[in-house]
């Protein structure tokens, strides 16, 4: 999305303007987008509905805007005057300028600063440039604190005593998380051009400008990402990061990384393709001669079981409806089901049986659907209304820990470190801390990849495969004692409930590494002797519990029917003369 037009000014009160005007306000707009150098692509969204219906609060900022967005929601306009306050300290704190001079400087960018946002911003551009002066001084402020944390010495600049009444070093405000969750908010950005501006002309240098901004957005990293991932520093270029949320994104999926996956997905696309393409040219190749031979035996056998099929057709569903009925429910028990469609299945490819096959088919489609109960049918119908979505099916953590995997934490890993050692059946997973900002931070970084990356969804995959391993307590709890968890919650209940809430209406790309790691741990599941046993057991013999009632009453039959006979004949006395007599 290419920058938007110049704000046109189209009040409320008086909607029709003239068509002159609103002529050379078109002109004077297209004008200025011609002097922008640089296009680029929106970067800033409303975060898509199918996340924000599900928990709009992780989303909507409770104490202050930054940014467009929410500027005019009436319960964050407290928050202004910490605005002035911060502008009113780098005024301070600049020597031959004013503050005025930052908005000035900001507003000869405006066409730039619209560029970063999907939404059509509303404002005229001294507006804008005096929202984002403001923001900017404000979130200078609040992440000087993350500047002295991550120092370790003497800070760079002074923390301001006003502005600690947010955010402090220790953490301990009151107002301090839900102040953090507010800042790393997709719908809460501005441009970090616009933090370099002001610090710039703050400093007199845009080299220590950078130097400072970068050691705040490293700090804000190290401080609210749940992953430990450690950086080269001197790699790092503040100036190809669009906000604050782009910077932690890149920080835990850098962008050559995300080129790599593309540039893999191009390829294994093109390569599927060709193979699939190669197989159908073999299949047509060899099954052109086989397929003459079974054409001419087809058409042999068509004439001499077309009597049979019709038979087959309407005498047996009269004969399992009256006669019969008895065996029409056993053929309709679970083992003699999965034996007849075996048989349909196999009979189906055999030419001259799939003239018998079709009748049992409809026979036993007709059967089924009359077992349908009403309320089996609308719940049915229910579920096909239901939007399909997609989500990885992989076993829990407990589970998995039962059938033999072990795990393991990958130090100073990332997500696409992840890995299944199919020798030692360990499955290494990325160290992740968890604390009461962490669910905003994840759920937005999820909201950013999909509404601004273009390549594979790996942050949201690795959040679906999380989902999938963590089903209840028991399972944090294991990661927990295995140290791949750092749960500094109240209980592992809350941390299970942070990854069983994300939302799974995002459709979702392959990627390459985590697919193989899923496919690897789903098929050393399936194939261990206890799994597959408890799976038989469960299919074949409590699922069949009606068939089993029926033997097990025929069984209590013959023996009733046998202790009759022999309390009548005396079978244990014939039984005994016939023992005496072979002995003799």
């Amino acid at each position: 999305m290419m920058s938007s037009l110049k704000s046109i000014s189209i009040s409320s009160e008086n909607p029709e303007i003239y068509d002159d005007q609103w002529v050379i306000q078109i002109k004077q707009s297209l004008k200025e987008e011609s002097n922008v150098d640089t296009e680029m692509p929106a970067s800033i969204f409303n975060v898509p509905k199918t996340l924000m219906s599900s928990n709009p609060e992780f989303f909507t900022p409770q104490e202050v805007a930054i940014g467009p967005y929410h500027y005019r929601r009436p319960e964050l306009y407290e928050m202004e005057r910490y605005k002035i306050l911060a502008a009113k300290l780098i005024q301070k704190q600049l020597q031959d300028s004013k503050f005025e001079d930052v908005v000035e400087d900001l507003s000869k960018h405006v066409s730039r600063i619209r560029a970063y946002y999907h939404k059509y911003l509303d404002f005229n551009n001294d507006r804008l440039a005096w929202m984002m002066a403001l923001d900017a001084a404000f979130l200078l402020e609040l992440l000087q604190v993350f500047v002295h944390k991550e120092a370790g010495k003497e800070q760079l600049t002074q923390v301001s005593s006003r502005m600690s009444n947010l955010l402090d070093f220790a953490g301990m405000k009151s107002a301090h998380n839900a102040v953090l969750r507010d800042m790393v908010m997709l719908e809460n950005q501005i441009p970090l051009f616009a933090l370099r501006k002001v610090l710039k002309i703050q400093y007199l240098s845009r080299e220590a400008a950078d130097e400072i901004l970068l050691s705040m957005l490293m700090g804000v990293c190290k401080n609210l990402l749940p992953f430990k991932v450690t950086h080269e520093t001197s790699k790092i270029e503040v100036d190809r990061y669009a906000h604050l949320m782009d910077f932690m994104y890149r920080w835990i999926i850098p962008q050559a990384v995300e080129d790599s996956l593309k540039t893999t997905e191009i390829e294994e696309n093109e390569n599927e393709a060709e193979e699939e393409q190669q197989g159908e040219e073999e299949l047509h190749d060899g099954s052109s001669v086989v397929s003459q031979a079974l054409d001419q035996i087809k058409n042999l056998s068509i004439k001499l079981l077309n009597v049979l099929q019709i038979i087959l057709k309407k005498l047996l569903p009269n004969l399992l409806k009256g006669p019969l009925k008895s065996l029409n429910k056993i053929l309709l028990s679970a083992p003699l089901k999965i034996i007849l469609k075996l048989f349909l299945s196999l009979g189906s490819k055999i030419p001259g049986l799939s003239l018998i096959v079709q009748p049992l088919e409809s026979l036993l489609s007709s059967q089924s659907k009359e077992t349908v109960k009403p309320e089996e049918e609308s719940s049915t119908d229910t579920i096909t209304k239901a939007p399909l979505v997609e989500e990885i099916a992989i076993p829990s953590v407990s589970a998995l820990s039962k059938s033999g995997v072990r795990f393991e934490p990958l130090k100073g890993g990332t997500i696409l470190d992840i890995d299944f050692d199919m020798k030692n059946f360990t499955l290494h997973l990325p160290v992740i801390d968890l604390d009461v900002n962490s669910e905003v931070v994840l759920r937005n970084l999820v909201a950013y990849e999909v509404s601004v990356i273009s390549g594979p969804f790996v942050f949201t995959r690795f959040c679906e495969l999380m989902k999938g391993i963590i089903d209840m307590e028991e399972d944090v709890k294991l990661l927990r004692e295995k140290g791949i968890i750092v749960n500094r919650l109240k209980e592992d209940a809350e941390a299970a409930n942070i990854w069983n809430g994300m939302s799974k209406s995002i459709k979702l790309n392959k990627v390459d590494k985590l697919y193989k790691v899923i496919k690897n741990v789903n098929n050393y599941y399936a194939n261990r002797w206890k799994i597959r046993a408890a799976k038989y057991l469960h299919a074949y013999v409590f699922g069949s519990w009606k068939c089993l009632t029926l033997l097990a009453a025929i069984f209590l039959l013959l023996m009733t029917a046998l202790q009759s006979i022999c309390s009548v004949y005396s079978c244990l006395r014939l039984l005994h003369l016939d023992y005496l007599e072979t002995t003799d």
